[in-house]
């Protein structure tokens, strides 16, 4: 078995071994799956513009719902990118464009309208994909602006942890916007879940350091363990009740405990829950465009600096900074946009957070397939996952966050012409907190500084194409505005 294994994944071909896969495919199932809860935290909790609840039932229905079916389509989607492109990338629901959804897009509409959307923006990402436009425009961008991307994602993804865990948080003031800790205590690092997080890292940094099998699992498995603990203790609580918050101290996302039941049959009532074209009428025919542009872009590129940064971290990428099966990578996760939508749980795609499994060791589709199936196994199990904490998980993201910054070294810093768009685009993603943000900053500072530079035939036209998109996206609230 392992023969036939090594054979169609090309493992020992690619530096890895079937035991380094398994390791690396677990460390990212855990890594990320807060996406369980935290998805519908965010959209099963918001009423459409009639006033309903995805399913049509409770605000509590419809939580139960989406975290069977993230999880469920988060699993068959991962496995087809594991089989399919023998990629180590796994797919769930897209954060940002959930939120987006929740709170832009069905404010306007039912929740099957809003879905339908999601569903056409996979469509046209698809054929996109099929005619190779999208693969194009990807091999169009210089490589130094690709590490750029890598880079800015692991300030992204380190934001993102440092966040989750309440260490880094919002101030309430306009400077400084974010700091250490409480601003209300001194930028204390105070409450028992921050210091379940930092017991994390340093033992994750210890482990890792010490180039220990498995570091990161281990450290999330035991943290975990820490955090129930702390709590049966302390009775910390959450910090979070009804969107209010309420304990500054508390847990960010769930209070870790050992759940009341373990195992629930799936529930998958939510698949086919969307409406097509009910949302053209009742919103508008402007206003669907420009809710489907936004919603592609976002998907558009998100995906090809996740796919780019997995690569380089994990040795796969070639000199021009491409990784390996990329059409069918692109493809697969064309797909789970569409599926996502199709399923009412917004649109799936590639997670960055599969950098967690690849420092572990996973290099191939191999990974994915166990990430897929730990999915499927835990839409049964949905309560007994819940009860990882992010402050057990986030530690990962700090460290992985560390090994994509180390690629900075490769930028030409003293080209005026790389550095300046490289910059902007590491810089943007992690304090605009939006890695498309980042991408289309760089692109259209690429083009503008060749342009001003008399170089304008050097930038490939589907630069010039994209970049022009990216001015649209970024004002198209005034072009909301202009035309509403």
């Amino acid at each position: 078995m392992t023969a036939i294994l090594d054979r169609y994944f090309h493992i020992t071909a690619r530096g890895s071994n079937v035991g380094r896969e398994v390791r690396g495919g677990i460390v990212t199932f855990f890594t990320m799956a807060y996406i369980i809860v935290l998805n519908p935290i965010i959209i099963s909790g918001v009423p459409d513009a009639e006033g309903g609840y995805i399913g049509g039932g409770s605000q509590a229905e419809a939580f139960e719902l989406v975290a069977v079916t993230t999880a469920i389509v988060a699993g068959l989607l991962t496995i087809v990118m594991g089989v399919v492109a023998n990629f180590p990338l796994a797919l769930a629901t897209g954060l940002g464009l959930n939120a987006f959804l929740a709170y832009a897009v069905a404010q306007q509409m039912t929740w099957a309208d809003a879905m339908g959307l999601v569903v056409i923006e996979g469509i046209v990402i698809l054929v996109l994909v099929l005619t190779g436009f999208r693969r194009a425009v990807f091999h169009a961008v210089p490589v130094h602006l690709k590490t750029a991307i890598s880079v800015g994602i692991g300030l992204f993804i380190t934001l993102v942890g440092l966040v989750d865990a309440g260490v880094v948080r919002s101030t309430g003031v306009a400077a400084p916007p974010i700091g250490l800790g409480l601003p209300e205590e001194n930028n204390a690092l105070a409450g028992w879940p921050v210091f379940v997080f930092c017991i994390g890292l340093l033992l994750m940094i210890t482990l890792y350091a010490r180039r220990v099998p498995g570091a990161i699992l281990i450290s999330i498995v035991a943290t975990t363990i820490l955090a129930v603990i702390v709590e049966a203790a302390a009775d910390v609580g959450p910090s979070v009740v009804g969107g209010e918050s309420v304990n500054p101290r508390g847990w960010n996302l769930n209070v870790p405990a050992w759940p009341d039941h373990i195992a629930d049959l799936p529930d998958l009532s939510l698949i086919g829950e969307f409406n097509l074209l009910g949302s053209w009428e009742e919103a508008g025919f402007i206003t669907i465009i420009l809710l489907i542009f936004t919603l592609l872009l976002a998907d558009f590129f998100d995906t090809m600096g996740t796919m780019t940064a997995i690569g380089a971290e994990a040795g796969l990428n070639d000199e021009e900074g491409t990784p390996p099966n990329t059409q069918r990578i692109l493809v697969v996760d064309s797909v789970a946009a569409i599926a996502g939508g199709a399923s009412s749980i917004s649109s799936n795609t590639s997670y960055i957070e599969s950098a967690s499994g690849v420092g572990e060791g996973a290099r191939t589709g191999f990974a994915s397939v166990v990430t897929g199936v730990l999915f499927l196994i835990a839409a049964f199990f949905t309560p007994l996952v819940g009860a990882i904490p992010n402050e057990a998980a986030t530690p990962a993201l700090v460290l992985v966050g560390v090994l994509m910054m180390t690629q900075v070294k490769s930028i030409p810093w003293d080209d005026i012409e790389i550095a300046i768009p490289a910059f902007l685009t590491i810089a943007l993603m992690p304090f605009a907190y939006s890695i498309s943000a980042g991408i289309g900053a760089g692109f259209i500072t690429y083009v503008l500084i060749k342009a001003v530079r008399g170089k304008p035939g050097m930038v490939h036209p589907l630069l010039w194409v994209v970049a022009v998109l990216f001015v649209a996206y970024f004002a198209i609230e005034p072009i909301r505005g202009a035309v509403g």
